[in-house]
């Protein structure tokens, strides 16, 4: 079978990776979905995405758990993994509560890490020297 590893930064958010649920499952293709390295703002919106949708067959990945605690914008509490999985916020919006003192400290953070863009090609090419950035096209 083949599997479709979507991302919701990558397809282009939420509402484009329903559509890509729904393609898949027209297709007879296999969903997992993946995030890298987000914050828990993403992961909430990660888990009510597979929580709706039907046709995700395959478990989700992330990184989340690996994070340090005190580099996410979030109030701790409203996520946690239990068994592997995550239970699907109850509370209003996608249930996380935005800290926003940590915020403005990651975001001093980034101001001043001097990182602006992220390349992954360029870091993929130091152990596979002929990477092909380009994306497949279906």
């Amino acid at each position: 079978m083949r599997i479709v590893l979507s991302d919701h930064h990558f397809w282009g958010g939420l509402g484009r990776s329903r559509l890509l649920a729904g393609l898949c499952d027209t297709f007879g293709l296999g969903l997992s979905m993946h995030s890298n390295s987000h914050l828990g703002i993403s992961l909430a919106a990660m888990t009510h995405l597979a929580a709706a949708t039907p046709s995700l067959g395959y478990a989700c990945d992330t990184h989340w758990p690996w994070k340090d605690p005190d580099e996410d914008v979030i109030a701790a509490g409203a996520l946690s993994f239990s068994g592997g999985a995550v239970a699907v916020p109850t509370a209003p919006g996608l249930g996380v509560e935005l800290d926003t003192d940590a915020l403005a400290r990651l975001h001093e953070q980034y101001l001043g890490c001097g990182i602006t863009e992220r390349d992954d090609t360029a870091y993929l090419r130091r152990f596979q020297p002929a990477f092909d950035p380009t994306p497949p096209r279906w």
